[in-house]
């Protein structure tokens, strides 16, 4: 396995997080509880939930697993999330979506619980709430960071604008602020190159991608035989003519189209890390094998080609270097 930091944090992590999305529903708790050891026996370390998931059953079975010890929670680094109301009666008004003081003690503590644990490594805002102020944000982080019940902060789909301004009121008061951003980013959805990941290289932050074979748009069997999450999914022409010469490209390499859409952003210097939500052990495998991939600067160049960047100039040529986040509109 390989491990980095996230960013220009002290922290390391695994280049591959465990997501664990699919606990509690898709997986029932004794495939879960196989995956997590095959995850952690592979030198995964990074874990992902949230107390959405599963209505609280994917924090409820971690939880579990780590209660039977063997140094389960102390080798995992563990990211939950908030922002989306679970549906506790007790809640009232607020059991709504958005970001408050409030939630962040109560669902905070919440989350412990279902997790058996004191603490967080990294307490995650699943959505950004641009109805409410940093100045209230902040000093209820920093107090759960005071009582030992995280490590760290971050965020979720936020834009270039939101990452600015939540860093900007962070250093006013002294503090780090946002470690990372996780975001939807892969060969078929680059917009983040626009502006998100110029905004975290300024920053300092990490990238965290999910969705990393777009959503199963990018699995190999988008066109042939779509699993759940591209069931019924309309493929346009150009959509079908990319996947058609992808295919022809995994063909020629000899390497399946999921292991390379992974390996090309393990490959990328601005991913920390990349979200793995497998339903079976042998999911698990595959994304595992894509550390092993390493692609030419030839086969790069045609990859680009099929799954153009949102960063090109206007002479046809891939930005790859550093750029501003407010050149992208110029290019």
């Amino acid at each position: 396995m390989v491990y980095n930091k996230i960013g220009q944090s002290g922290l390391y992590v695994s280049r591959i997080c465990l997501g664990t999305m699919a606990f509690g529903g898709l997986c029932d708790e004794k495939e879960s509880f196989r995956i997590m050891d095959e995850a952690l026996d592979k030198g995964i370390t990074f874990f992902d939930t949230a107390n959405v998931y599963g209505r609280g059953a994917s924090e409820e079975i971690i939880g579990k697993w780590f209660a039977q010890g063997g140094g389960r929670r102390e080798k995992v680094v563990l990211i939950t999330k908030f922002m989306f109301p679970v549906g506790d009666e007790l809640d009232g008004a607020n059991n709504r979506p958005g970001l408050s003081a409030w939630k962040i003690r109560r669902n905070l503590d919440a989350s412990l619980r279902r997790l058996q644990t004191d603490h967080v490594e990294i307490f995650m805002m699943h959505r950004v709430d641009r109805t409410v102020s940093w100045r209230e944000l902040w000093p209820a982080f920093q107090a759960a960071q005071f009582q030992g019940k995280l490590d760290y902060v971050a965020s979720s789909a936020f834009s270039a604008t939101d990452l600015c301004t939540a860093q900007f009121e962070a250093e006013k008061r002294g503090m780090m602020g946002l470690i990372c951003d996780q975001g939807r980013y892969n060969l078929v959805t680059r917009q983040p190159e626009l502006e998100v990941i110029p905004a975290l290289r300024r920053l300092g932050m990490g990238l965290m991608c999910y969705s990393p074979v777009g959503g199963g748009h990018l699995s190999g069997h988008a066109m042939s035989d779509p699993g759940p999450r591209t069931k019924g999914r309309q493929l346009h022409d150009y959509q079908i003519e990319q996947l058609t010469k992808f295919k022809a490209f995994a063909e020629k390499i000899g390497v399946p189209e999921a292991i390379i859409a992974q390996a090309w952003l393990l490959q990328n210097p601005d991913v920390s890390a990349i979200l793995s939500g497998p339903r079976t052990s042998e999911m698990l495998d595959d994304t595992i094998k894509a550390l092993d991939v390493t692609f030419t600067e030839e086969q790069i160049k045609e990859l680009e080609t099929i799954f153009p960047s949102h960063g090109m100039n206007k002479q046809g040529t891939l930005v790859t270097e550093h750029v501003e986040a407010t050149d992208a509109y110029n290019w």
